[in-house]
């Protein structure tokens, strides 16, 4: 049984192909499949996350969709981040690392079709305040925003930071789906979502403005770099 209709299958082909610049990838880090192995907690949603990228995937012939295993390719997962699953990351045009942690339902299924598309041109609607600010940043910054299927605020969390990692090679950003991954959720002390977590050090609740997220950004982790209150820049 597919996951998605067919006349939203039909929407999202249409969306790709007016929308879609360059070639996509998109790795995906999974569980070995056997009918011998019960599938663990950790792994509850992957065969549900491969179903839902596989018919993604299967709507443009400009995205295409690796399957790793979380075991045997540990090194590259090491590589790429990917500590746990089921996870994803895009690959195109993006300057570091756009990526999801856990199933990308419900509400946020639509930040996954808006970041393909950004990791296909290369391109966001940052405004140029926002990217003059961003070349000014010579650090990484690790975003990981928590969010939940259902929470309607979280995919303007999650849309922000990965646009920020499209745009700038020193930015990580992660949707971390809460709910799948309860561990990192206690660790960071997520009581409601979105939620953002920056290099462990600087978190925030809500969906923030891009003007102010960039404004708290700055303010806190680079206080050498003039940010403007209201993002006047």
């Amino acid at each position: 049984m597919s996951l998605i209709t067919t006349e939203d299958q039909q929407t999202i082909r249409t969306i790709f192909a007016e929308r879609l610049d360059g070639d996509v990838t998109v790795t995906y880090f999974t569980q070995r499949e056997s009918s011998l192995i019960v599938p663990s907690p950790e792994c509850e949603y992957c065969a549900a996350t491969r179903s839902l990228l596989e018919e993604v995937c299967a709507l443009s012939d400009k995205i295409r969709l690796e399957i790793k295993d979380f075991v045997a390719d540990a090194a590259e997962a090491r590589v790429l981040g990917v500590t746990r699953i089921p996870a994803f990351v895009l690959r195109g045009q993006v300057r570091r690392q756009v990526r999801f942690f856990g199933i990308p339902a419900g509400y946020e299924f639509g930040s996954l079709i808006e970041a393909l598309i950004d990791a296909s041109t290369g391109t966001t609607d940052l405004t140029e305040k926002t990217r003059r600010v961003l070349a000014t940043l010579d650090h990484d910054l690790h975003l990981q925003v928590f969010v939940t299927p259902t929470c309607p605020y979280c995919p303007q969390a999650v849309r922000l930071a990965h646009k920020l990692a499209v745009e700038n090679a020193h930015v990580i950003a992660d949707a971390v789906e809460a709910t799948e991954f309860p561990e990192l959720a206690n660790r960071y002390q997520v009581y409601g979502v979105p939620k953002t977590v920056v290099n462990e050090d600087l978190q925030f609740e809500g969906a923030l403005p891009e003007a102010r997220l960039i404004e708290e950004l700055f303010g806190a982790l680079a206080p050498d770099i003039q940010v403007v209150s209201a993002g006047r820049v």
